[in-house]
């Protein structure tokens, strides 16, 4: 990265001494350093012994041509970039030459605005792509397992420090796929409670008439099968964390007995007439709005009060623009060393749309694609045709208003079944339903290559 107070480098290569006169006056004036050549075999000299960030050559010279002296700064060159000077009846020589490796080109006779608008944006340009490999390939921190360093994730870092100076409960928002459970990870493990139990539960895949015996385990022959007194999850996570997944999931009599663990730290087995005391940490998750829940009576305001005494709200990661390049660097690090294969590097245009992209799974739905990308991709370079079809441009996708609100949920499906590879169970979490309302809905049409879809989990 050019330093404060370093002059960015230029060298002119043209076998007119008048135009490299001309520019060299015009470039220096603009505070830029420059070095001149008449000749490529001059140019190559330059260029193996000085940094230089930009190169503004002619095509026609005697002996080596321009083209040639633009391949080789390619082949030969990361940060140097190449500005072609053409006269007008050559123009197509200048078309060549950006095929060839050059950046862009300037026809003659041009303005000193045009020479100095098109160099800074060039160089600007060059300074882009400096910046996002440094992000992608130098080594990230990452405190509490999270990456990032968007504003946004930086909140973070400080809420789960504050959450883990403390034993109060903490609900954490945020859409599926956002990273939730890393989060109540980081409070536990940053925690005095550390050293002891962090228990996971995930309410909305457990079947509500198992719920409560899972969480409070019960006595030998509290119900037909009960052939012993087994422990349930609260016991199992006592001095530690119990961490509640898709809390919004759980039936109104659970949230009761819910609500009474916080209030009384402890609990009733199935069948026990006596209560045990439980030395436990509740942290709570949710991806929906707990408050239109309490409006409808479907979620106890005196529950959520409970858990809110601090709140975490996990970003989703369109709203985590500086953190979408790290975080497929590190997962396409990540699956490569994984599945024993050459590391990864993304093309700038790929890196663009992965950028741009809406991402409505979060970064679990990043991680399922960077996953493919380097399962299906042979080489070592991922370009945008790598990339899914719903990310990329298509002049047939229709994007009317001519079209139904079922037509547009049909899509909308598709596309994220194609993102998670026909995944049902991670389908169904981006789209905030649950696996049988899924079912339902694939039922309704004929989802892309559905008597392909497995029953992955």
């Amino acid at each position: 990265m050019k330093q404060i107070g370093e002059k960015e480098s230029i060298l002119v290569v043209d076998d007119s001494k008048d135009t490299v006169e001309i520019l060299t006056r015009n470039l220096t004036s603009r505070g830029y350093q420059v070095f001149t050549a008449y000749s490529v075999i001059q140019a190559i000299k330059i260029l193996d012994s000085t940094p230089v960030q930009l190169v503004v050559t002619d095509i026609k010279m005697p002996e080596i041509s321009g083209h040639d002296l633009i391949r080789h700064i390619r082949e030969n060159f990361h940060d140097t970039e190449v500005i072609v000077i053409t006269g007008y009846p050559s123009i197509e020589g200048a078309v060549k030459a950006v095929k060839t490796g050059a950046e862009d080109y300037l026809a003659k006779p041009f303005t000193d605005q045009e020479l100095f608008s098109i160099v800074r944006k060039t160089l600007e340009k060059l300074q882009l792509r400096k910046n996002i490999r440094e992000q992608l390939y130098k080594k990230q921190p990452a405190p509490y397992g999270l990456i990032g360093k968007s504003d946004a994730i930086k909140k973070v870092f400080r809420d789960i420090e504050k959450a883990a100076s403390t034993s109060a409960t903490v609900l954490i928002s945020g859409e599926s796929g956002t990273g939730k459970e890393l989060v109540a990870r980081a409070i536990h493990y940053s925690s005095s409670r550390a050293s002891a139990p962090f228990v996971p539960i995930n309410c909305g895949g457990i079947p509500e008439s198992l719920l409560e015996s899972e969480l409070f385990g019960y006595v030998k022959g509290a119900f037909t099968g009960a052939f012993e007194t087994r422990a349930g999850f609260f016991q199992t996570a006592d001095g530690g964390t119990i961490f509640l997944d898709e809390i919004s999931e759980t039936c109104t009599p659970m949230q009761v007995k819910l609500l009474r663990v916080l209030q009384d730290k402890e609990v009733y087995m199935i069948s026990s007439r006596r209560s045990q005391k439980v030395d436990v940490r509740i942290l709570a998750a949710t991806n929906k709005d707990l408050l239109s829940l309490i409006e409808t009576k479907l979620f106890r305001a005196d529950l959520f009060y409970r858990l809110n005494v601090i709140s975490i709200n996990m970003p989703p990661l369109r709203e985590r623009d500086d953190d979408i390049l790290l975080l497929a660097r590190y997962f396409a690090n990540k699956f490569a060393n994984e599945l024993n294969q050459p590391l990864k590097t993304f093309s700038t245009k790929a890196l663009t749309v992965l950028k741009n992209y809406y991402w409505p799974g979060n970064v679990r739905e990043l991680e399922n694609v960077i996953h493919r990308l380097v399962i299906m991709n042979e080489g070592t370079i991922i370009d945008v045709p790598d990339l899914p079809p719903l990310m990329r441009f298509s002049a047939m996708k229709n994007t009317g208003f001519n079209r139904t609100l079922a037509d547009v949920e049909v899509e909308y499906i598709r596309n994220v079944l194609i993102s998670v590879n026909n995944n049902k169970t991670s389908a169904s979490k981006i789209l905030g339903i649950d696996r049988k309302t899924l079912r339902e809905k694939l039922k309704n049409f004929k989802a892309p290559n559905q008597s392909a879809l497995s029953e992955k989990r």
